[in-house]
């Protein structure tokens, strides 16, 4: 039986028997031929309710029968108006689950009334939902610039093997040594695309992390990059403690300092990293030098395969354009936060926070 029927069956039957002993009462207490005065019968009267020469019985009969009649066919009836319009929120979120289930993630219920169950219901699935066509359109995007981001390293190895196929004469070293960059290319974004999925998965360990180590040990890191670059690292603040995995945390600072140091001015720029503990959060903020960014580029930053403002390869350390997109995933999955500010005289303000350590554990 569907719920609406059994809730019509329980109406009906709570209705009958409700009638029912209100008969009873009125056959037993009114029908007795007892003085007004008296409220609680005798057991010894009891008998005259039942007795045929007793002509209250007699009428009263068939009087309860036909009321009896008439609450059962309103029970019935009144019971499946009533289930249906109970039920109707519950009607309008199976369409709307079956609406998405046939692949349309665009249907909102939106149930209007007061903020009772079936409205919590409804607004709990609209979330879901919404969060769910987020995610869908974000995967369809990412499917589809990583097959395209791989293919391109690809289709370069297969032009290359179809000259030298095509000019044996060709210098063989030259095109070793483009083939070895453009594999190394495709290597560096087949683990980019694997940190990004395990970032995602959440599947690490959690330890306690100092961020103000991880930070000096990425500058120390790049510091050759940033020389050869011209532009000054400076390490400030104080230690800053969290739970999460060190080597995803490591991976973070150093996509930040790197992106920091890549995306700067040509000559004399400075990238800051400073990291301190505010209560019961661990703070991380990367703040660069170089050229002004449009506003409403800076949401799109975190978004896989954008890279500042174009999407071409520049040099050998212009990446993949997955490096905030992976910050992003691994701050998430340490149930952090990512903002990005862009600096009023160029450049960007990274700023991360992260539980502490004690909040954290």
């Amino acid at each position: 039986m569907s719920v609406r029927l059994k809730l019509t069956l329980s109406y009906a039957g709570f209705l009958m028997l409700a009638g029912a002993l209100l008969l009873a009462a009125a056959w037993v207490f009114l029908l007795r031929d007892a003085p007004a005065r008296t409220l609680v019968p005798r057991l010894s009267e009891l008998p005259r309710a039942f007795d045929p020469t007793n002509r209250g019985p007699a009428a009263f009969v068939p009087a309860a029968a036909v009321v009896l009649a008439f609450l059962l066919v309103f029970g019935l009836l009144g019971g499946w108006i009533l289930a249906g319009r109970m039920l109707a929120p519950l009607t309008r979120i199976a369409d709307a689950a079956r609406t998405a289930a046939g692949g349309s993630l665009s249907h909102r219920i939106r149930l209007d009334g007061p903020r009772d169950e079936f409205r919590e219901l409804s607004d709990v699935f609209d979330a879901m939902l919404e969060q769910l066509e987020s995610h869908v359109a974000e995967q369809q995007r990412f499917a589809a610039n990583a097959s395209h981001e791989l293919r391109t390293p690809l289709a370069i190895s297969q032009a290359l093997l179809d000259v030298a196929r095509n000019d044996p004469a060709r210098d063989q070293d030259e095109l070793v040594e483009r083939l070895h960059t453009v594999n190394t290319r495709a290597i560096g974004l087949t683990e980019a695309l694997l940190l990004l999925s395990r970032a995602d998965r959440g599947s690490f360990t959690r330890e306690s992390v100092d961020l103000s180590l991880l930070a000096e040990e990425a500058v120390e890191t790049l510091l050759p990059l940033a020389e050869q670059r011209r532009v000054t690292l400076d390490v400030t603040g104080r230690p800053a403690s969290t739970a999460g995995s060190a080597a995803l945390l490591l991976q973070v600072v150093t996509n930040l300092v790197q992106n920091a140091i890549v995306h700067n001015l040509p000559t004399g720029g400075t990238v800051t990293v400073h990291t301190e503990a505010r209560h019961d959060v661990s703070v991380l903020q990367v703040e660069n030098t170089g050229h002004r960014l449009p506003p409403e580029l800076v949401p799109t930053l975190t978004e896989p395969f954008q890279r500042g403002t174009q999407r071409t390869h520049t040099d050998a350390h212009a990446g993949v354009g997955l490096g905030l997109a992976i910050v992003h995933s691994i701050v998430r999955a340490h149930d952090g936060t990512l903002d990005l500010t862009p600096r009023p005289t160029g450049g960007l303000i990274v700023t991360i926070r992260l539980p502490g350590a004690s909040r954290a554990a």
